[in-house]
């Protein structure tokens, strides 16, 4: 299952790398290229917003398989895509069929139970966090040696091989509930109203993965211009991350043991100071990794512990809840794209550090401030 979120999630992120490539294939600007990931993200939160619920109402198992089949139509499309109008709109129904992971979450939440669930949580994140990065790494390298394109046409055959174990190897199941989609969609307004934790939560990871959005949204463009590398170098930052998803098991196990909200609290001090050493010593390139390290496991840290608070609020709204979540998630990381962007246009990496710092500086003051411990 931690394999599936990787394989799936990974199409959302291939892009990042070579936003350069792609911007120079279309003719396009690097901001238009930005907006890339802006769609591609908002197209995913609008899969979570209406796609994930069906979890609730039909067999999760037929939900993944039938999902990442469709997803792989959608890869295939981008490959083929003839110009930048199509690209970009093929990029938004990438997003919006890569909610596979989030189906599995709390599919893995259910059948871990509550003395595990923590650990199941760390496990398939690390899962997600690897296909994230490694997803960068992949793109980045591999244009080096070919065409762009070819980066999607290779995550199709991917997407396939992972359909035809997923068939063999997922556990099959029955719906929790005879309940109908739309009444599942409507009950999710009522479950925000009703548990404070998810609305904390919600908040938490909208500025959480903002911050981490701004900073890999604009990495590429930042290392053209300080150290005059392209795509390839990202792709190989992008690796450091993996110190995230190697702690995100062990995060998972803390989760279980003592207070999520502490672990979400050590995140955004990690986060916050990741922005702060690259704003001051982000020219120098072991600040840069250090701070990558910093960025990501502070990421890691929010989410994985976020996300057990939420599965603790009760199994028969997981998938609703997960979707509350996830929504705020990815909308947060869609503003951070877009903005992102936007201050390195106007203001190069120091309106990008500056940026990152006031997501962070609201996220503090309400873990710290406004909200109390739950």
């Amino acid at each position: 299952m931690a394999i599936a979120c990787g394989v799936v999630v990974a199409n959302m992120y291939y892009v990042q790398p070579i936003g350069n490539l792609v911007a120079q294939s279309f003719h396009i600007s690097v901001g238009q290229v930005g907006a890339v990931s802006t769609v591609t993200q908002f197209g995913y939160a609008l899969g979570l917003l209406f796609l994930v619920p069906l979890g609730d109402v039909v067999s999760r198992y037929k939900l993944i398989i039938r999902m990442a089949l469709l997803s792989s139509l959608s890869l295939l499309a981008a490959f083929f895509a003839p110009n930048f109008i199509s690209f970009i709109s093929v990029s938004f129904l990438i997003g919006l069929l890569s909610i596979v992971p989030q189906i599995i979450i709390p599919y893995g939440a259910v059948l871990a139970g509550t003395e595990r669930r923590g650990q199941v949580m760390g496990t398939l994140l690390g899962g997600l966090l690897i296909g994230i990065l490694v997803s960068r790494t992949f793109s980045g390298i591999l244009s080096n040696y070919m065409p762009w394109r070819y980066v999607y046409l290779i995550a199709v055959l991917m997407i396939l091989i992972l359909v035809a174990f997923l068939s063999k190897m997922l556990p099959k199941d029955q719906p929790l509930h005879q309940r109908n989609y739309l009444d599942a969609v409507r009950s999710m307004p009522g479950l925000v109203k009703k548990q404070p934790v998810l609305r904390e939560s919600a908040i938490n990871g909208f500025l959480m993965f903002g911050t981490f959005s701004i900073f890999w949204s604009t990495l590429v463009f930042y290392i053209a211009a300080q150290y005059h590398q392209g795509s390839g170098m990202v792709g190989l930052l992008a690796l450091l991350g993996a110190g995230g998803a190697l702690a995100a098991p062990i995060i998972g196990r803390f989760a279980d043991e003592m207070a999520p909200r502490k672990i979400v609290g050590i995140g955004l001090v990690l986060q916050t100071l990741s922005f702060l050493l690259l704003l001051v010593l982000g020219q120098h390139l072991a600040a840069l990794i250090v701070a990558i390290i910093l960025l990501d496991v502070g990421n890691q840290c929010g989410q994985v512990a976020n996300q057990t608070r939420v599965q603790n609020l009760g199994e028969a709204v997981s998938n609703r809840n997960n979707t509350v979540f996830m929504f705020s998630y990815f909308i947060g990381g869609a503003s951070g794209s877009l903005l992102g962007t936007l201050a390195w246009e106007h203001a190069a990496w120091f309106g990008v550090c500056l940026l990152a710092l006031g997501y962070q500086v609201v996220g503090l003051l309400l873990h710290y401030l406004v909200y109390q411990e739950r």
